[in-house]
Parts: structure tokens; C-alpha cells; sequence
């Protein structure tokens, strides 16, 4: 997979419809939706089959696979993910984790203009409820890169900025 952008100046003006851009907005909520509600399988197939799902360490990280990231996942280790979060003998997860994602300032910002892929950003917040009481809160930036697969997009890399992505943090075991 060719890197994902490290900046937006080479992107080329998307041509899109009041009705489409209203689509890709419905199509990150919907995402965030599938999340909270721990409808995994549904939200596994909104990846291409190369898609790859990124967290990078450090604010404006160019690529993740040069310097750390704090996750940069393909299909196999998002399934891998699933089944961690899911196995009941998973006891950080006794009960589960319940979430609030909420998606806002969706912009839909051009083409890469290599791949064709459709650059959308979007700002989240994101909340999660844990065993024992544990509630933690993060907020960032989502970059996804979205290409037309039939009549459906799909997910070809989803892009997580964290905005304390540096800090110390306990284990990261839901999808942001």
C-alpha cells in the first residue's frame, strides 16, 4: 500500500455532490454506530481488503512503518482484535467495554491524486465505560481514505490522530 498523505497540499478537488457529501457524513456515522454497537463483522467489511486502520505515536507522523504507532492494523489483526474483545475468557473485558463515539466537522477534502482515493477528515470524541467504573475519555482527528467498491465505499485506510497520542495510556482495546 502506497503511504497515506502527509499533507493535504497534494490533494486535488473532489467534485461532489450536496446529496454524495451528505452520504459520506451518513457513511462515518454509520461506522461510529456499528462500533458502539459491537456489530463487528458489519464493521470489519466496511475495509477494502487492503485496508489498514492506523494510529500514529506522534503528532504529523509521515508513516508507520519508520517510527512507532500505537496501532497499524490489516484485516487479520483487526479480526484478531475482534476475537480478543469478544473471547469470553477475556477478563479486562468482563463486562465489556461500552462506548460513545460521536463524529462532527466532517470535511471532505479531495483526491489523492496517486491512488484516486476520496480524503475525508473528521473530529471525534470518543468515550469509554470499563469494568470496575473506569471511564475514559479521547478526542482526535479521523482521516479516512474511501474508495468506491460497487455500489458501497469502503474503508481503504482509517487514519486515528489522538490528540494526547503521546501520553502514557492503559490498553487500548476497543477501536477508536
Amino acid at each position: 500500500m502506497k503511504f497515506p498523505l502527509a499533507s493535504y497540499e497534494s490533494l486535488t478537488a473532489a467534485e461532489l455532490s450536496r446529496d454524495e457529501a451528505t452520504a459520506i457524513e451518513h457513511y462515518l456515522y454509520r461506522e461510529a454506530r456499528l462500533l458502539d454497537e459491537d456489530r463487528w463483522d458489519d464493521w470489519l467489511a466496511l475495509f477494502s481488503d487492503d485496508g489498514m486502520y492506523w494510529a500514529p505515536l506522534v503528532a504529523g507522523q509521515a508513516d508507520p512503518l519508520n517510527h512507532v504507532s500505537l496501532f497499524w492494523e490489516n484485516a487479520l489483526l483487526r479480526e484478531v482484535r475482534v476475537k480478543r474483545i469478544t473471547n469470553p475468557r477475556n477478563w479486562s473485558q468482563q463486562p465489556r467495554s461500552r462506548c460513545a463515539r460521536v463524529v462532527g466537522n466532517v470535511m471532505v477534502d479531495g483526491r489523492d491524486p496517486d491512488t484516486g482515493d476520496l480524503v475525508v477528515t473528521s473530529r471525534f470524541q470518543f468515550a469509554e465505560w470499563r469494568k470496575g467504573g473506569e471511564h475514559r475519555s479521547l478526542a482526535g482527528s479521523c482521516r479516512h481514505h474511501l474508495i468506491q467498491d460497487g455500489d458501497t465505499l469502503r474503508i481503504r485506510l482509517k487514519r486515528v490522530d489522538l490528540i494526547n497520542s503521546e501520553a502514557v495510556h492503559d490498553l487500548l482495546q476497543v477501536f477508536i
